[in-house]
């Protein structure tokens, strides 16, 4: 319920807003964004998070396919109707692990990836002790 009220406010906000500023308003901020976007810098981070997308975009649905092949494999095997059901709850149980930990290394593949780029510190020609003494005076 607070999702619809909080979606509601936000479209109703969303529209009033947009009228006072008019179609005028709008170009202008598309025209700077569009601006930004196209920037070098912008577009080479856009670049590195789409192929770092396309490296990581099969690890998960395969993980989901080997799940759901082990879990339909132990459904149709031999046995009584128990223990059919028994080995489907126990397989679907071992393969949910499995698709929660490939999902878990895919989320600290990417922290650590965008961790590195963060991490690393921009030259700008100061010293260490300049760069502080700078930061402490500011």
């Amino acid at each position: 319920m607070k999702g619809k009220i909080g979606l509601v406010v936000g479209l109703g906000a969303g529209y009033v807003l947009g009228t006072r500023a008019g179609r005028e308003r709008y170009e202008q901020i598309k025209k700077q964004w569009l601006k930004v976007w196209h920037l070098d810098p912008v577009q080479a981070q856009v670049s590195k998070v789409q192929d770092f997308a396309k490296a990581q975009a099969a690890a998960v649905p395969q993980a989901l396919w080997n799940a759901g092949v082990k879990v339909v494999k132990a459904a149709t095997s031999n046995g009584t109707p128990g223990q059919r059901v028994d080995s489907t709850i126990a397989t679907g149980k071992a393969a949910a692990e499995d698709v929660k930990t490939v999902v878990a290394e895919t989320v600290e593949a990417a922290e650590k990836k965008t961790a590195a780029k963060t991490a690393a510190p921009k030259s700008t020609g100061k010293s260490a002790g300049a760069q502080g003494a700078a930061r402490d005076g500011d």
